[in-house]
């Protein structure tokens, strides 16, 4: 019960917000997407930066719930918000064993999703679109999978 408190206080619940319709997202071999196309299915959108030792600390556990549930309703999307070229971003991301897919962005405070107070900052779509919850700070695999749990409950 404690963990599941603990959950519960660290990711922010909030009001749902549909997503943008045009939230454009760049990787690092320059495919664009849409962060609307993965509506649908949950989505855990990780804002972060390679020189941030807490968003490194959380990566294991954002790569463990990507391989969990990737194809199965719900994914990671890291967005890399420093100016850092595409190589050394790769060489990064391959040093830390990440698989899921990364996007690029300029330093910012604000996205489409909400408001980025520092990093890591984690944000939680749900299938239909709704922002429903942040975390700023470290996230693990299980609070992310406690809070779907506790959101599909209600």
């Amino acid at each position: 019960m404690k963990r599941i408190l603990s959950t519960l206080v660290l990711l922010v619940t909030l009001p749902g917000t549909l997503l943008a319709v045009d939230m454009p997202l760049t990787d690092i071999r320059g495919n664009k997407v849409n962060l609307n196309s993965f509506q649908g299915q949950w989505v855990v959108v990780n804002y972060w930066a390679t020189w941030c030792p807490p968003c490194i600390v959380e990566m294991p556990e954002l790569q463990a719930f990507h391989d969990d549930h990737a194809g199965k309703g719900a994914l990671v999307l890291g967005i890399n918000t420093e100016l850092i070229g595409k190589q050394q971003l790769a060489e990064f991301l391959e040093d830390y064993f990440i698989t899921y897919p990364v996007f690029t962005s300029k330093p910012i405070q604000q996205s489409e999703l909400g408001l980025i107070p520092g990093l890591p900052t984690t944000f939680l779509v749900a299938p239909s679109g709704e922002v429903v919850a942040r975390q700023v700070g470290p996230v693990t695999r299980e609070m992310i999978e406690q809070f779907i749990q506790n959101w599909q409950a209600e």
